[in-house]
């Protein structure tokens, strides 16, 4: 399962956009190229430890006042990364100035080619954030388990670099990484299963970078790719599409594919009135996934199982089911 968590220091407030810069490793000087990777990896050692309250020392104030995220998150790793050791990428240094918050900061970082990014580029484009000094710096983690990329998110506070957030994220699924789910996106193209095609496009860019507001070059090119087999006929992108089934009509929110153990799942999740009544929303559950898989028979060659949730519209409480796609008939 991919965890992931931004606690980074967003205003919501607009803000007139002066500046916005980004140097690469090879564009800082050697001190402070140093003192970022030696921060990234005393951090993940205290991560490693489970320490979470050194961690929260060392946070700017607004992680530190609401520290239980980045605590769930370090204990539910701490058991994987225990003795493992991190190997840091080439890091990010962001530079936002100015005197109000930015509604959306963008950094362009590397060389950019007459077409777009190129190989060694990067974009990070980050809503609502403060002026200030930040550091993306990146840090491959193998694991007995499989291979993570834990990220920090920094922030300077005078001459040190303090948690403005963190990261934990599996790379590969089952053993596959973002390049073959990409893969075989192409490969779904090909056979016109442009739905299986349009979703593999989700995972792949998902696996591909280590924190959501991150663009690379291959990034970009499967965005592009995955525009060309967008489904009209699911909800994807905002959009919400009704579903017969059991003699109702559903009204489908949400629609895309997660991780459960060795397992690729798609979770579909559907408006409903009133979930309490288990029995009822199990058999609606079970209705919706059934209508879903009839109609759209190419998930079968995708999918593992198929996870069906009500939602409550108004409260935002919930109740899943999951079926393995052999059990869908």
């Amino acid at each position: 399962m991919v965890t992931s968590l931004s606690l980074m220091t967003l205003v919501f407030c607009a803000g007139f956009a002066h500046a916005q810069t980004c140097f690469t490793a090879s564009d800082m000087d050697e001190p402070t190229r140093a003192a970022l990777v030696n921060t990234a990896k005393r951090y993940f050692d205290m991560v490693a430890r489970d320490d979470s309250a050194a961690l929260r020392q060392n946070s700017i104030p607004s992680v530190a006042s609401d520290f239980s995220g980045i605590e769930t998150v370090v204990k539910d790793n701490q058991a994987n990364f225990s003795g493992a050791q991190a190997t840091p990428r080439p890091p990010f240094l962001l530079k936002a100035e100015g005197t109000a918050p930015f509604e959306r900061a963008e950094f362009l970082c590397g060389v950019f080619g007459k077409v777009g990014q190129t190989a060694d580029s990067a974009v990070f484009a980050i809503p609502n954030l403060q002026p200030g000094n930040y550091a993306v710096v990146i840090l491959d983690v193998p694991t007995a388990k499989q291979p993570y990329a834990v990220s920090f998110v920094l922030q300077q506070e005078g001459k040190d670099w303090k948690v403005g957030g963190l990261y934990v994220k599996e790379t590969q699924i089952a053993g596959h990484d973002g390049q073959w789910f990409a893969d075989r996106a192409r490969a779904f193209k090909a056979k016109s299963q442009n739905r299986n095609a349009w979703l593999y496009y989700v995972e792949a860019r998902d696996l591909l970078v280590p924190v959501p507001f991150m663009y690379t070059q291959i990034t970009d090119k499967l965005a592009d790719e995955a525009e060309t087999v967008k489904p009209a006929d699911l909800p994807v992108s905002g959009n919400t599409v009704e579903l017969a089934a059991g003699g109702k009509t559903y009204r489908l929110t949400t629609l895309f594919p997660v991780a459960v153990k060795q397992d690729l799942d798609l979770v579909v999740k559907y408006q409903s009135a009133d979930v309490s009544n288990t029995t009822q929303t199990f058999q609606d559950n079970t209705a919706v996934m059934k209508a879903l898989v009839a109609k759209y028979p190419e998930f079968r060659e995708a999918f593992d199982g198929v996870v069906a949730r009500a939602v409550e519209p108004t409260t935002g409480r919930d109740y899943g089911s999951l079926l393995p796609m052999k059990d869908i008939k």
